[in-house]
Formats: structure tokens, C-alpha cells, sequence
């Protein structure tokens, strides 16, 4: 019996074995959805083509972008004063090595200075004209008169322009805020929005390896981008050269303060020797002799004094001369011929296959679902009709 029993049990399914059923599952599974998406292959053509003429309104309802775009190389970021300059240095008994050092205003920080807002209020007043030629407004004003939107953002953006209108009839009139002078500490809601949106069009990117430095400004209006792009690379140089040479400019001028009133002093010396020389010439008195001896040197030491201050001053000017950065422009601003957004092509792909998976979606697990909730609520209803009788 014990032999018979062992017979008729059955062998214990190995690993490989439970794969295999695993494979041939998957297999089947596989198959199966593939055969509900040739099944519907039409309601996949159909959604498809929805898709696509939803990419084409889409892409021709977005307003055409160019971009400008410039290109800077800076100077090397060290800076030693050597040669005639460090020789003259010495002689005027100034330090050169206090002017070797690195920029405390490196290229990393370029991005955030020209996205900061005092740098884009700034902007507000530039002066700019389209490409026709024919019209020409500052800056803020093309933002909020010239820049167009989709139509659907006037769709959701008329209630924030309702509420708007109602609390304007309280406010009252604000035509003469234009005028007024921009207040950094103090924005109005309307200047906030345009610092905004200038701060997104604008944008620096700095190469890490290389440091250069490429300025991309992108606005509705190729002429526009461009004299833009053009200012803002004018505006950063102008910040960081005043930037670095502040303090020698500030030791130019007190040298310059020095070295004037160093002037006047012999000046005033030697004008003093000059005139007590005429007056007691022939006159042999010691006391005389002694006199003009202390007025000789008193116009000496004055014009020593004069002498060093005035090398002072010269150094000053060629430090200020030698830390004034350069920049290359290895690109310059050009009117740009092609838009540079919105990709049409990719909206078009992008909702054909949004719309593809969402077919696909429907076709595989919306289907079924759909029966069984419909199954459950007839069941449910005839469960209470028959409770009912």
C-alpha cells in the first residue's frame, strides 16, 4: 500500500519549471492587450488625429519667441600690477602687491546680478523699436502693451481680471503711477509683474570651464530682443567695471586731492622766496641770508611733497586703467531670422502621443471597467427591486 501511495503522488514542481508557467502567462497576457489594441485600432487612428489637430491649435495659438543672443570673454580674473607701472609704484613708495588678487566679482556671479532687481528696474526706461521700424517705447511699456498670449489665457485669467476691475472702481484712477519715478523699495503690483517678466526673458548662462559668458534675451519682437540683448551686455560691463575699479577710482581722487593742494603749497613757497629774494637782494645781513635760506627750503620741501604726490597720482591712474576690465565679444547682437520657440513639431508629437496613450488606456483597462461598474450598479438596482416586492 505504502508502494502505491508513492505512485500515485505527483512529482513537486522545480523553479525552472514555475518560470516557464511564468513565461508562457506573460505570453499570453501579452498577447491578449495586443490583440484589444489591433481590436480598436480605429478608436486609436481616431483619438490620434484628435491629437494632432488639438498639437496644431496649440502650436499656431502660441505666440512666436526670438532670441538674441551675445557672447563676452572676460579678461583673466587676476591682476598684477608689473613693469613701468610696478617701477613707479615703488619710486611713489606704494605697495603693488595690494592690487594683485582675484575678482571679487567673478563671471558665477553674472546670472544673479542681471536677474537681480535693481538691475532689472533699471531696464524699465531702455528705450526699444520693433522690427517695422515705426514705433518706439521703453521697455516696460512693450511688456504690458505689445506682448500677446494665447487666446485660452484670457479664458483663465478673466476672473483675477474682474475681481481686478471691481477693486479698481475703489481705488480710483491710477494714470499719473507711469510718471511717478520707480521705487525699489516700495513696488506697486504692476511693476512687480513686469520686473517679473523681464527677469524670465533675460537670461546669462556662464560656461564653467571657459567663462564665457552668453547673454540669450527672447521676446516676441526679433528687433526688440536684440537692442535688448545689446544693452544688457552694455549695462553688466558698466556694473562690473564700476564694480572693481570703485576704490581705485575713490584712491584716484584723493590722490588728485593731494597732489592740488601739494601744488598750492610750493606755489604759495615759492612765490614767498621769489618775493623776499627780490626785495632784499644786495643785502648782506645774516639774518637776511638766514631767512632766505628757510624759505629756500620750505619751497624745497613743498615741491618734494608736490613731486611725490604727483607720482601718486599717476600710479592711481594707471591702477584704475589696469583693473578696468576688458571684455571680447565673440558674438555680437544680430536681429534674429527664426524663431526660436514655440516647437511646433514637438507640441504636434506630444498630444499625438498623449492622445495615443490615452486611447490605448481606454481601449485596455477603461472598457472594462466602465462594464463592470455598470454591471455592479444593475446588479445593486435589481437587488433593491427585489427587496422591494
Amino acid at each position: 500500500m505504502a508502494d502505491n501511495r508513492h505512485h500515485n503522488e505527483k512529482p513537486a514542481e522545480t523553479n525552472d519549471d514555475l518560470q516557464q508557467h511564468a513565461d508562457e502567462e506573460q505570453e499570453i497576457d501579452l498577447l491578449e492587450l495586443a490583440g484589444k489594441l489591433w481590436a480598436g485600432r480605429r478608436t486609436l487612428i481616431k483619438w490620434a488625429i484628435i491629437g494632432a489637430v488639438a498639437g496644431l491649435i496649440i502650436a499656431f495659438s502660441i505666440p512666436r519667441e526670438y532670441t538674441a543672443t551675445i557672447k563676452l570673454a572676460p579678461e583673466a580674473g587676476e591682476k598684477t600690477m608689473s613693469g613701468n607701472l610696478g617701477a613707479l609704484a615703488a619710486m611713489a613708495g606704494i605697495n603693488a602687491g595690494g592690487s594683485t588678487g582675484k575678482d571679487a566679482v567673478s563671471p558665477q556671479l553674472y546670472p544673479d546680478i542681471v536677474s537681480s532687481l535693481p538691475f532689472t528696474v533699471e531696464m524699465f526706461d531702455v528705450k526699444v523699436t520693433n522690427i517695422e521700424g515705426d514705433e518706439t517705447k521703453t521697455v516696460s511699456e512693450y511688456l504690458t502693451q505689445d506682448i500677446s498670449s494665447p487666446w485660452w489665457s484670457y479664458i483663465t485669467s478673466l476672473p483675477g481680471r474682474i475681481i481686478g476691475g471691481i477693486f479698481s472702481l475703489f481705488r480710483g484712477s491710477d494714470d499719473d503711477a507711469t510718471e511717478q519715478k520707480v521705487d525699489l523699495f516700495h513696488l506697486t503690483p504692476q511693476e512687480n509683474a513686469i520686473a517679473g517678466a523681464l527677469a524670465g526673458r533675460v537670461d546669462v548662462d556662464v560656461d564653467g570651464k571657459t567663462s564665457i559668458i552668453s547673454i540669450n534675451v527672447t521676446m516676441q519682437d526679433p528687433m526688440v530682443a536684440a537692442m535688448l540683448a545689446d544693452t544688457v551686455a552694455e549695462r553688466l560691463k558698466d556694473y562690473v567695471t564700476d564694480y572693481r575699479t570703485n576704490k581705485a577710482r575713490a584712491d584716484m581722487e584723493y590722490a588728485q586731492k593731494l597732489c592740488d593742494e601739494a601744488r598750492d603749497d610750493y606755489y604759495r613757497a615759492q612765490q614767498r622766496y621769489a618775493a623776499y629774494s627780490d626785495k632784499n637782494k644786495g643785502i648782506i645781513l645774516q639774518s637776511a641770508r638766514t631767512e632766505e635760506e628757510r624759505l629756500q627750503n620750505e619751497m624745497s620741501l613743498a615741491f618734494n611733497l608736490y613731486n611725490s604726490t604727483a607720482q601718486q597720482l599717476q600710479v592711481a591712474k594707471a591702477k584704475v586703467q589696469e583693473i578696468t576690465p576688458v571684455y571680447t565679444v565673440l558674438q555680437p547682437s544680430t536681429v534674429p531670422l527664426a524663431p526660436s520657440k514655440p516647437s511646433k513639431a514637438l507640441i504636434l508629437v506630444g498630444c499625438v502621443f498623449l492622445a495615443v496613450v490615452a486611447a490605448a488606456a481606454w481601449i485596455l483597462f477603461g472598457r472594462d471597467l466602465t462594464t463592470a461598474l455598470r454591471g455592479a450598479v444593475s446588479n445593486a438596482d435589481s437587488t433593491d427591486t427585489k427587496t422591494k416586492e
